[in-house]
């Protein structure tokens, strides 16, 4: 029988990397519902190949997109509002959460108390919410399987093994386009400069945390969200070649490694068709012709942002979720030009250092803290711009 998919942000890298994948399994995968926000134009091609059910816009682009479908019959429904109630569905067997930011928070839960099996390639949503979330899955008996590189790696690693006998986890990282640019440079660095990702195509927003090492502290809060580690097992070690994804260690010293080609592909496959392994159609790594795989530690003063996640990762609270709202408004200002590549740290840390943490969360205290730490960032940013 076919699971019953919906796609959470088809339109991006990983949603369209998703339906790649369905497209090699049409006897195992059926699509029923697909989201977008803006781009209603890629929405409506995918809607005419796949023909879902249900298909989610922002409000103004609705006239748009049923007038691009034509007679197709399909419920569309609002992306601001209705995600919870697609992730929810009683009918959806997979939620492939592929849009990015807070805003995949409430969909993210609906999917984790209704019990699907769940793949997620947001980090944000578990920065700042991961502990709820983890929680309800658990009650529900919800199956999180991630999407991104490094967590699938990690959770690859695992299975079979006894969790009691893990030591550490090594998140690898390539370093970024800013890898071997040193820092002097990196205000005189365009946009399209930082957007020049050396491994990986993706969105902009988590091409420039890629670049800032953000995105790795993030991926070290996710880590400890889903796996139930504490920060002391989590070690990040940058990989330039981007071949092992992920390592795990355990207490005798043995080191467990997932290798791969560089290609989402690969961990979105593994998601949708966990837990069997199907040829992927994109060959075995040749590793005459790899040459060399090298390793180094992160440098903190050349990349600060990971240092600030690190210690936020250590406190917890309502702090991931501040370093989180900050982070999107300074990347968001970055991309539009109202302030320079360093400039983001600097409107992080001191949004984060202006906040009182509060210990005891729940979604109410999340949402407040979110929105308070948009509201002190733009204060931020509005001041530094003016500078500039």
């Amino acid at each position: 029988m076919k699971k019953k998919v919906v796609i959470l942000g088809s339109t991006g890298s990983i949603g369209i990397n998703a339906l790649k994948v369905i497209s090699r399994f049409p006897d195992r995968f059926k699509v029923v519902g697909l989201t977008a926000y803006e781009n209603w134009e890629l929405l409506a091609i995918q809607i005419k190949a796949f023909t879902p059910k249900y298909a989610a816009i922002n409000p103004e682009y609705t006239r748009h997109l049923l007038s691009a479908v034509g007679r197709q019959r399909i419920k569309i429904c609002n992306a601001q509002q209705d995600l919870p109630f697609l992730a929810g569905l009683a009918e959806v067997d997979i939620v492939v959460i592929a849009m990015s930011g807070r805003a995949a928070l409430e969909p993210f839960l609906s999917a984790a108390k209704s019990g699907k099996q769940i793949a997620p390639a947001n980090k944000e949503a578990l920065v700042i919410a991961g502990d709820m979330i983890m929680a309800a899955a658990r009650r529900s008996g919800a199956k999180v399987i991630p999407v991104d590189s490094e967590q699938s790696a990690i959770f690859q690693c695992l299975q079979g093994q006894d969790k009691t006998e893990l030591a550490k986890v090594y998140l690898t990282a390539s370093g970024g386009a800013l890898y071997n640019i040193p820092s002097s440079r990196f205000d005189s660095l365009t946009v399209a400069d930082i957007l020049n990702h050396p491994r990986w195509k993706m969105g902009k927003k988590i091409t420039v945390d890629s670049a800032t090492l953000m995105n790795k502290g993030f991926e070290v809060i996710e880590a400890q969200r889903l796996f139930s580690l504490n920060v002391k097992q989590i070690e990040v070690v940058v990989h330039p070649q981007a071949i092992i994804h992920s390592m795990v260690a355990f207490r005798d010293g043995s080191i467990l490694a997932q290798l791969g080609q560089t290609d989402m592909r690969l961990p979105i496959q593994y998601a949708l068709t966990y837990p069997q392994r199907l040829d992927s159609g994109l060959g075995m790594l040749d590793f005459a012709k790899l040459g060399q795989l090298t390793f180094a530690k992160p440098d903190l003063k050349k990349f600060p942002c990971l240092g600030l996640a690190l210690d936020v990762a250590k406190e917890g609270g309502t702090l991931p979720t501040v370093l989180n709202a900050a982070d999107e408004e300074a990347v968001d200002a970055f991309l539009k030009g109202r302030i320079r590549f360093s400039q983001i740290f600097k409107i992080v840390d001191r949004t984060v250092n202006a906040h009182k943490k509060i210990e005891k969360l729940s979604l109410k205290v999340i949402q407040d803290t979110d929105t308070w730490a948009r509201t002190q960032a733009q204060f931020f940013i509005k001041a530094v711009s003016t500078k500039n």
